[in-house]
């Protein structure tokens, strides 16, 4: 409705094409002119290439080959390919043009909300006054004189904001925005003697602004709120001893605060000494407390339930991390949707129409009250305003109920996605897996050893599987032989060396890589994955010492999930995961997923996430962990659930803290909602103010009766939007 479909960024295309000679077109382009020359380069390396010459001004790659070697259509495989490397810079370019708007408009979040409900309440005041005392609208004097007027001289007065915002616009962009067409339209019925139509106008725009920014400033309430430290004043160890009450803006990196029951703590940072019970619900989502002593680490905003800490500051102020959160949601203001880039683009286009209306229908009917009303009634603000204030309300509404959204676009995105990638342990699954069975590669080799080996190499590992082997080694009462510094290779494995023998424990690809032989095992692991069970291969040197098999158990409620997300128009859910291709098939079809991707590393769940992209739909990354942030950010809308670590809540554009799959269908239903409400707004705001400019014309609608009719639209659809401040969240979970 609001925008027409581009073709996907990525996506390639012959623009002209002769024996040995194309030329590709990719929009991708317009924003690659820093790797131009390595794009050329990259192309120019391939064998069947004789030269190429890119250009970002026109976006195409005109490419000379031999024709004996290769066919148009694998040349413009070659370019998307090379293009897709840097496919990441240009999703950023693309965003951030679609996201800039066309004219300044004023800032409301710069005006504080009580001095703009004062302002409202002067101009009641004064309205209520002079229609009790004069009794109409126009007033018979000569021209001079009506500038003179009390409704004329506050009307000017109360307008300066409005005349500074509508002259600024047209001085720095050379066209008009909403406030220039409302000074217009004010100075214009002052100078035709209706000054309480003048008053009028700027009264209901006031009230559609103060709507918009009371919705705004419930948004930041509501986000500081949810993850505020809470605390303004802490204690703190003297080198001493002692303690002593401080701001918490003094603190610095290395002293030591005391955290007692029913306080929060108030930096990031590794306890030094004491016990206590630590709610992390505001940072992870895990619902129970946990229990926490030296050594352990401690975020900025959880809770001490019970016990006392005292913690080496690591991290203060901005740096926590649940301050680098507050600050990305709060930049949320620059992150424009597309619809609100187009609604500010479609009210600007507008308002010289507006000017262009007025001067005609005062040549043909030589009536200035007619003319008037093509100022006064006007689609800027009904559409700018309720706009605005749809998408803050809903980004309010998320906050309150545990869904931190960085931005009005994330909204659009989520509400026209139609494919959903899908992370699993942690995410389909609790991310609590328990080690179910240790087998022997062959006889003669103690479950016991290989257990024992297995924990050394993932002592230091922050896995949820080394949690678990860790677990199983401990309360088995065995020990954790000595050993040297493991060594962790994302999405693979761990390493590391025990005695004089390197240990590895991992995936079957690791093993694999590292030639050790699986032969043996391969109808035992078979039988587990077929079960639903992860295996974790265990070998020394080339030699595999057995398998651990463990369960995690699928989340409660995420097949409900997933089934109402289907009901909410995704037709494509996909499972991207590290596991063995088995395991994933049985998790898929548990789950009733469309299809799955196993053995992926960090980098190919990105890949996975560019390719389905190019189709041109937006694509909505879920996961929890380290390995899932670079699929995150380049996901169109990227969604950590649980929040469980800084690098996938940062690189996330949504975090869902309740750790809850049931949440994952309620974003997108008040996403969707959210977008419902803005196409009600755009149809009653130009239906209702075409008809005003009609009437207004042919002599029907008086200025006074227009200025009503226009602004009082506006007003009302502000209030529509204003309403998703109270959607009921969990009513759709």
């Amino acid at each position: 409705m609001f925008k027409p479909r581009s073709r996907p960024l990525l996506e390639c295309e012959i623009v002209h094409s002769l024996p040995g000679r194309v030329r590709v077109g990719c929009r991708a382009l317009r924003y690659l002119a820093a790797h131009a020359a390595a794009i050329e380069a990259e192309i120019d390396s391939i064998p069947a290439i004789r030269s190429v010459r890119v250009s970002t001004i026109t976006a195409n790659v005109l490419v000379l080959y031999d024709a004996e070697d290769a066919a148009p259509e694998q040349v413009v495989s070659w370019v998307e390919g090379v293009i897709g490397t840097h496919s990441a810079d240009a999703y950023k370019a693309d965003r951030m043009l679609r996201t800039q708007t066309t004219v300044n408009e004023r800032r409301l979040q710069d005006e504080p909300l009580s001095e703009m409900a004062r302002r409202v309440a002067m101009i009641t005041a004064s309205l209520i006054l002079f229609l009790l005392r004069r009794g109409g609208d126009h007033v018979h004097v000569p021209l001079p004189r009506r500038l003179f007027t009390a409704p004329s001289l506050t009307s000017l007065m109360l307008g300066v904001p409005i005349f500074k915002s509508g002259a600024e616009s047209l001085a720095r962009s050379g066209r008009p925005n909403a406030d220039t067409l409302s000074s217009t339209a004010i100075i214009a019925s002052l100078l035709a003697g209706r000054d309480i139509s003048a008053l009028t106008i700027i009264w209901l725009a006031d009230i559609a602004e103060l709507l918009t920014a009371y919705t705004m400033h419930r948004t930041r309430r509501a986000i500081r709120e949810m993850l505020s430290v809470g605390e303004e004043s802490v204690w703190r160890l003297t080198p001493e001893g002692d303690e002593e009450r401080v701001s918490i803006t003094v603190l610095q990196h290395d002293d030591v605060v005391v955290a007692v029951t029913g306080e929060k703590i108030s930096v990031d940072g590794h306890v030094v000494s004491g016990e206590a019970a630590v709610d992390e619900a505001s940072i992870t989502g895990e619902f129970m407390p946990k229990s926490k002593s030296a050594g352990d680490m401690v975020f900025a905003g959880t809770v001490v339930r019970s016990g006392r800490l005292t913690v080496r500051a690591e991290k203060v102020g901005d740096e926590t991390a649940v301050a680098r959160i507050i600050h990305l949601v709060e930049e949320a203001s620059s992150r424009k949707a597309t619809v609100q880039a187009f609604a500010d683009r479609f009210s600007a286009s507008l308002i010289p129409l507006n000017l262009a209306l007025a001067a005609v229908v005062y040549a043909v009917t030589r009536r200035a009250d007619r003319a008037l009303n093509m100022l006064i009634i006007d689609y800027s603000c009904g559409v700018r305003l309720s706009t605005a204030t749809a998408l803050s309300a809903a980004i309010c509404t998320a906050a309150r109920n545990g869904i931190l959204v960085k931005g009005g676009n994330h909204i659009e995105a989520l509400a026209e996605a139609d494919t959903v990638v899908m992370d699993k342990t942690g995410t389909l699954t609790e991310g609590r897996p328990e080690v179910s069975r240790v087998i022997a590669a062959r006889q003669g080799i103690d479950v016991r050893a290989v257990a024992e080996c297995a924990a050394a190499a993932e002592e230091a590992s922050t896995h949820p599987n080394a949690a678990a082997i860790l677990d199983h080694v401990r309360r088995s009462g065995w020990r954790i032989p000595k050993h040297s510094e493991s060594l962790i290779l994302p999405g693979l494995g761990v390493e590391t060396k025990v005695g004089r023998s390197v240990v590895r424990v991992g995936g079957r690809r690791m093993m694999l890589d590292c030639g050790v032989d699986l032969k043996g095992m391969e109808a035992e692991v078979g039988r587990l994955l077929q079960a639903g069970h992860s295996v974790v291969y265990v070998a020394r040197g080339k030699s595999l010492l057995g398998i651990l098999a463990i369960h995690d158990r699928p989340r409660e409620n995420m097949r409900k999930a997933l089934n109402r997300l289907r009901q909410y128009g995704i037709d494509d859910i996909v499972l991207l995961t590290g596991d063995l291709e088995r395991h994933a098939e049985t998790v898929a079809a548990k789950m009733a997923m469309d299809r799955y991707e196993a053995e992926a590393l960090p980098e190919d769940k990105a890949l996975t996430v560019l390719k389905l992209q190019t189709r041109g739909v937006p694509v909505v990354m879920v996961g929890d962990g380290v390995n899932d942030a670079p699929a995150l950010a380049y996901a169109d809308v990227g969604i950590a659930m649980g929040g469980r670590t800084d690098i996938a809540m940062e690189a996330a554009d949504i975090t869902i803290v309740r750790d809850d799959p049931l949440m994952i269908p309620a974003t997108f239903r008040l996403a969707q909602k959210t977008m419902s409400t803005v196409r009600q707004n755009f149809a009653v705001a130009v239906g209702v103010n075409t008809l005003g400019l009609v009437t207004g014309a042919m002599g029907l609608l008086p200025v006074f009766w227009g200025a009503v009719l226009h602004n009082a639209t506006t007003v009302a659809v502000v209030l529509n939007s204003s309403r998703l401040l109270i959607h009921d969240v969990e009513a759709s979970r």
